[in-house]
């Protein structure tokens, strides 16, 4: 498929930055800490806040308090982080003022991860410090889209989660999930689907940005 857009925003975890193995050993931790089924979590968390997957996994618990300590831990843990293939490249194609990100993860980890893997600073980055709803409720797409100056239906998402590419949807834009964390199958909402961001081709013209993938739903 062929999308012309004026600008894209890029979920973090799954789509630039493979941070797999960090979120599994900090999620089996906490399971064991608190006698939940990491399975369960497993099934869930990908593109969700972990205030919110706690809470769906230990209703018993303080989520907000709990979900403080976890992502203050995995923040400052980069041990087995890593950038998938092109995105370096790829950002650098792209003029800075025509990208942003979205992540369920804070602030506080973004802003330590990009500098580690030599990743440029984006301009517009919306995290879960900056909504009242995280994914999959539209609001984190919509803010990045008001930031950038761009209508949600000129942008272009980049999802690798189901609760990202429905809060994308539900935000009015197009998006293209990867499949670096989840089947196909479940990410049908999305208007395109690639293996991972390195099968995308993206020109920069004056007409705006476009970006091909051979890969259709």
């Amino acid at each position: 498929m062929d999308f012309l857009c004026q600008a894209i925003i890029f979920d973090v975890d799954g789509v630039l930055i493979d941070s797999d193995p960090v979120s599994e050993r900090h999620w089996r931790a906490w399971a064991d800490r608190h006698g939940v089924d990491y399975d369960a979590i497993a099934r869930i968390h990908h593109g969700l806040p972990t205030v919110e997957t706690i809470r769906q996994v230990a209703p018993h618990v303080d989520a907000a308090k709990e979900a403080q300590i976890k992502e203050t831990a995995e923040a400052d843990d980069t041990e087995g982080l890593r950038l998938y293939p092109g995105v370096k490249g790829l950002l650098a194609q792209l003029p800075r003022d025509r990208w942003g990100v979205a992540t369920s993860g804070t602030r506080r980890t973004v802003s330590l991860r990009f500098p580690h893997l030599g990743l440029p600073d984006p301009l517009v980055m919306v995290t879960a410090d900056d909504v009242q709803r995280g994914k999959p409720a539209p609001d984190p797409y919509l803010l990045v889209a008001e930031r950038l100056g761009v209508a949600p239906a000129d942008c272009l998402v980049i999802e690798d989660a189901p609760a990202g590419v429905q809060a994308a949807k539900a935000a009015g834009a197009k998006v293209i999930a990867v499949t670096t964390t989840n089947r196909a199958e479940d990410l049908g909402l999305a208007d395109a689907i690639a293996p991972a961001l390195a099968a995308l081709q993206i020109s920069v013209g004056p007409e705006g940005l476009r970006v091909q993938t051979n890969s259709a739903v």
